[in-house]
């Protein structure tokens, strides 16, 4: 029995299946992963001990700098292309295309931060890691 227990665990199929995509989605949104009504983030960046709503437990979380990483990969993956277009095609002052890019990426990384860092939650409680095991302990 145990060894079935180990094979299936393996394997990927877990007791519960959560869905990853509706999980996703509620954790982009800033919303509870299990029931999507429940705020998941307390502040901007802050994830709550647990839903008000459904009271699944997010205390045990890790999502550490994994949310920044993303950020800083999909904003200098946008940005440094879109630096190169704008100066070759334009060639603007480059006060003037400093300013626009500096005021870009902040801007986009200030939004994509806690959007992340809700989907990265997601993903652990989707897949059952770092403490989302069956009963929300």
């Amino acid at each position: 029995m145990l060894a079935q227990d180990a094979t299936r665990v393996h394997r990927g199929d877990a007791p519960e299946d959560r869905p990853i995509w509706p999980a996703l989605r509620r954790g982009w949104r800033r919303r509870c992963p299990k029931c999507g009504t429940g705020p998941l983030l307390k502040g901007y960046l802050k994830v709550r001990d647990h839903c008000p709503v459904c009271r699944e437990a997010y205390f045990h979380h890790r999502a550490d700098d994994g949310p920044a990483y993303l950020t800083i990969l999909i904003v200098g993956h946008l940005a440094a292309p879109g630096l190169l277009v704008a100066y070759t095609a334009w060639q603007p002052d480059p006060m003037v295309l400093f300013t626009t890019f500096a005021i870009g990426t902040v801007a986009l990384s200030l939004y994509l931060l806690p959007r992340l860092k809700g989907a990265l939650v997601a993903f652990q409680w989707a897949r059952h890691m770092h403490g989302f095991e069956e009963g929300g302990r």
